[in-house]
């Protein structure tokens, strides 16, 4: 048999329905959500921790001593990349339980303290959607963006600085040298060697990386927050 449209609340158990009971069930419920978006801004807040540590540890064993090869500094670039891949699938968590706690301060606590005509919005709705289907309101690709430009692009162009440095200065090549900087193109390039791959594919990969990141970070989101892009599972 179709399940009723109209189902027994009576067997739902216990509902709030005086003020009192209403306004007291929407104060746990706002410290819940927020507690929970709490938690996802700390794993956020982890990670970022975590690629600081791994660029600092990193620059600190390449430019100490010519004999660490520039292939540490290889190396973080793409523990950075990485920890940002693990840090945009935790953006969009976060995002979903923000987006509830906005909603809330938005449509109920802003109309206590400076109410407004003309609001129509049925918010609670939109919770209750949210809390029986959770879906992302932003794509990975718009999340991978968001973070980069925020935060990452400075780390990896920290490392790219560091790189170019490494590869460029022969007082930091275990083969030593004179100058403070190297006198040609192909020395630059024969210091980029890394194993069997030539100095002149490694510049033109880590070149081909940078500028994809670029294009990333300043690419046009989306524009699907109020969109249901996955279900989220909780």
């Amino acid at each position: 048999m179709p399940e009723s449209a109209n189902p027994d609340l009576s067997q739902l158990g216990p509902l709030p329905s005086t003020s009192a009971e209403i306004v007291n069930t929407m104060a746990h419920y706002h410290r819940a959500e927020m507690a929970r978006m709490a938690g996802w801004r700390d794993r956020i807040d982890r990670t970022s921790n975590w690629a600081i540590t791994v660029v600092a540890a990193m620059l600190s064993v390449s430019l100490s001593t010519p004999n660490a090869h520039h292939g540490v500094l290889l190396f973080a670039m793409l523990l950075i990349f990485l920890l940002l891949w693990i840090e945009a699938r935790r953006y969009r968590f976060f995002d979903v339980y923000r987006s509830r706690v906005r909603t809330f301060e938005r449509y109920y606590f802003a109309q206590i303290f400076s109410p407004e005509a003309g609001e129509n919005v049925n918010w609670r709705k939109m919770l209750g959607d949210s809390l029986r289907e959770p879906q992302f309101r932003i794509s990975y690709a718009d999340a991978f963006s968001r973070r980069l430009r925020r935060n990452y692009i400075w780390m990896f162009l920290i490392l790219l600085l560091a790189w170019v440095l490494k590869i460029s200065t022969p007082n930091l090549q275990a083969t030593g040298g004179s100058g403070d900087l190297v006198s040609s193109l192909w020395e630059v390039t024969a210091n980029a060697n890394l194993g069997l791959a030539p100095g002149w594919l490694i510049i033109s990969g880590v070149a081909g990386f940078y500028f994809w990141l670029l294009y990333v970070s300043f690419r046009p989101f989306d524009d699907a927050a109020e969109a249901g892009l996955a279900q989220v599972h909780v």
